[in-house]
């Protein structure tokens, strides 16, 4: 490359420096075995055991960024998207990554078609309260 910034190729934004394409990130991988329970609200919590991600020579910087982040507060899978500013297919590979490796876990939320009805509880309520 010269230094006028002639012959530059496709893979330089002048603004925003050397790209990195998503797939690039995740290895070409689109999903991972835990996808189905990655859903944009699902909080990834970082495992108590998992010290030193960046001992693991296995884990990109976007890996040990999403167990940093975890380890104090627990984040939904669209607040890691929105903090490390990348795709959210992007995220829940890497998060599917470090659930295989057991650096996270995943609580899912109970889907609404699981919820018990309104009236079932109030019907317990009701019959403890007549105890």
């Amino acid at each position: 490359m010269s230094a006028d910034g002639q012959g530059r190729n496709h893979w330089f934004d002048d603004e925003a420096g050397p790209v990195v394409r998503p797939y690039a990130m995740t290895r070409g991988r689109t999903t991972s075995a835990v996808q189905h329970r990655l859903d944009l609200i699902a909080l990834v919590v970082t495992e108590p055991h998992a010290e030193d991600p960046e001992a693991d020579p296995t884990l990109s910087p976007e890996h040990v960024d999403i167990v940093e982040l975890c380890r104090d507060v627990p984040q939904t899978v669209a607040e890691l998207a929105a903090e490390l500013d990348l795709p959210i297919g992007v995220v829940r590979v890497l998060v599917g990554d470090l659930v295989d490796s057991e650096f996270v876990h995943v609580n899912r939320p109970v889907p609404p078609a699981e919820l018990p009805d309104e009236s079932i509880l109030r019907d317990v309520i009701n019959g403890l309260r007549a105890l």
